[in-house]
């Protein structure tokens, strides 16, 4: 296996030769796209850091002319995040500060000098605001607070500043579909139905016989409506009882909803995650939903039996994206992506990013709930957004807080390590912007949670037909020789599986060959190619079950080849352009030609010799 030492090796030798090209000597090269400086230098080593030491060495301080200083080669700073790499903070499973088990604020401020490490141009902060946690945060009781488990309002100014002067952007969640029940505008609303804000969530009377509205069901298990004595009426939440639909029909919600945006961008954020927001509006007609194909999948939910034709995904949302993009366009830079839910969700992913006049990006689940990864499904998933005039900007994740990691879904234990290496090198390939789950650079496996220690509502309600969110949300692993992996000197809110001990930051900083520098060396290949970074894709007819894609961007180019399989696959690229690896996991080979023989979870990024 190609290790991080010869993926450096690699690069190494491929700007020796193309400096002595240059230099008129007349050898074959590798083209190597130009820094600051004019040449890209993989010989300066990355920046390495001890968790939760008090003398880290800055961002920017590593070298002022190197790439972590930039947002890409040739990049665009007002389009900063075309391209970019996001990492997502999870603060309540991130590192905690004060030893009451949660992560917090002040953690998430200790670890950003290891996450700046790794190369990427920005952090997603998942919610942190004010909240009964019925949803761990995304129940909101106070769009414009922190929580007290994690802090105050100091703590986050901190980690903007912080993050700033370390190179990263900061986005952070809003989530405008729904709040908690304990949220002002709630307790005001289900007062009575002439209040000011009667009208701000989603009201309902019942049928004659006093049942809910229509047949609508809620993501995490039964109907979508709750009834409620002082008004009389049935609310509705398409996600937990406690966690009431917003009525973004109404003009004031939005305004409202507006004026929370401004009050974080005017504390120097960069962009926003919208949660969930295709459930943003719902048909004012509260027409029933159809039932759903029985395509033959495991239906463990009665959400899963309708089509969700009429309980989200109003055609009125894309109106209010315009009203969103408009104050994001009073700021600097401001990105803007959606997190769209659902089994075909292409059609709204564009219609959110359409035009230059509503978000940036979108992402979808695809890749996040796919049970296996197949060559089909990323040629589909990613061809789908071609970069048709008028057309959005994709975005791709493989973890986050919502799914099984990745590695536990695609790939057997035993393969556990070079699958991770692989399913890495497939992210940093695709045209779009990459999010990166925090503990996807160490190569982490779904964590183990028993029965008892769940905190999950859906995998609590679903026992044991669903994996669940809490494997996913265990504590990150800091250091293997201290309590808890380092996360906190108190008991963990989640439980730290003992397979994540070996794979901590600490273990992993010990050795040039580990997962986290891999991850560093591919971020970096990344940041230093146009084709890589912002450029086209163009897939490629193969046989014998490898995957095969060129990225282009004017004269600049990488080919990419993956074999995402258990079993040997074959392809040998054309001969008219030479190519040279660059990176690669699961070849031997002694050279840098890229091999016909791909073997079981290997691949590479090669790049055209001059």
């Amino acid at each position: 296996m190609l290790s991080f030492l010869m993926l450096h090796r690699t690069i190494t030798a491929n700007v020796l030769m193309r400096n002595a090209c240059l230099a008129g000597a007349g050898e074959t090269t590798v083209r190597c796209r130009a820094g600051r400086n004019g040449v890209f230098n993989p010989d300066r080593p990355s920046p390495h850091y001890n968790v939760l030491q008090a003398n880290h060495r800055e961002r920017s301080e590593v070298d002022p002319s190197g790439p972590e200083n930039e947002t890409g080669a040739g990049a665009n700073e007002s389009e900063w995040w075309r391209g970019a790499v996001i990492y997502q903070i999870y603060p309540r499973s991130f590192l905690d500060s004060n030893g009451d088990g949660v992560g917090d604020l002040k953690g998430v401020l200790a670890g950003l000098d290891h996450v700046a490490s790794l190369g990427v141009d920005a952090i997603w902060l998942s919610p942190f605001f004010t909240s009964p946690m019925k949803d761990f945060g995304y129940d909101v009781a106070d769009y414009r607070d922190v929580d007290p488990v994690f802090g105050d309002l100091s703590d986050f100014d901190a980690i903007v500043e912080k993050a700033h002067r370390l190179g990263l952007k900061v986005i952070i969640d809003q989530v405008y579909s729904h709040t908690s029940d304990r949220h002002g505008w709630f307790e005001e609303s289900r007062q009575n139905r002439e209040n000011p804000k009667a009208d701000w969530y989603v009201w309902a009377a019942p049928k004659p016989d006093g049942s809910p509205p229509n047949n609508w069901q809620s993501v995490f298990g039964g109907g979508a409506w709750e009834w409620d004595a002082r008004r009389r009426q049935y609310y509705l939440h398409n996600f937990l009882v406690s966690q009431p639909d917003l009525n973004l029909h109404n003009k004031s919600v939005q305004d409202a909803l507006l004026d929370t945006a401004r009050f974080w961008l005017d504390r120097g954020v960069d962009g926003f995650r919208l949660d969930a927001l295709n459930f943003a509006m719902h048909d004012p007609q509260l027409r029933d939903n159809p039932p759903a194909p029985q395509s033959g999948r495991t239906l463990t939910r009665p959400f899963d039996y309708q089509q969700h034709a009429y309980s989200r995904s109003h055609r009125g949302i894309p109106a209010f994206l315009e009203r969103i993009r408009d104050v994001a366009n009073q700021y600097e830079s401001v990105f803007t992506v959606a997190e769209v839910v659902g089994d075909a969700p292409l059609d709204e992913m564009k219609a959110f990013t359409a035009g230059g006049r509503r978000l940036n990006s979108a992402y979808d689940f695809a890749f996040l709930y796919a049970d296996r990864l197949s060559n089909k499904l990323v040629r589909q998933t990613v061809a789908a957004w071609g970069g048709d005039a008028g057309e959005g900007w994709p975005s791709w994740t493989f973890s986050n807080h919502d799914a099984p990691r990745v590695v536990s879904r695609w790939a057997d234990e035993k393969n556990r390590d070079r699958a991770a290496r692989l399913f890495a090198m497939l992210l940093m390939a695709l045209r779009g912007n990459v999010f990166l789950y925090q503990g996807e650079e160490l190569g982490l496996p779904q964590g183990d949670v028993p029965f008892e220690c769940l905190q999950d509502p859906e995998a609590i309600a679903n026992w044991p037909l669903t994996l669940g969110r809490d494997g996913a949300r265990t504590p990150m692993p800091w250091t293997a020789n201290q309590p808890n992996a380092g996360f906190s000197s108190g008991k963990p809110w989640l439980p730290v599986d003992p397979r994540h001990l070996p794979l901590s930051v600490n273990e992993q900083e010990k050795s040039e060959t580990s997962m986290l520098h891999f991850m560093r060396a591919l971020i970096r290949l990344r940041r230093e190619s146009n084709a890589l970074r912002s450029g086209a894709i163009e897939f490629v007819e193969t046989q014998d079950g490898a995957l095969a894609f060129y990225r282009r961007a004017g004269a600049d180019a990488a080919l990419c080849v993956f074999n995402l399989s258990d079993t040997a696959a074959r392809w040998k690229p054309p001969a008219e352009t030479p190519y040279a690896l660059a990176a690669s996991t699961g070849i031997e080979t002694g050279d840098r030609a890229p091999p016909t023989a791909l073997a079981p979870y290997s691949g590479y990024i090669a790049f055209p010799v001059c």
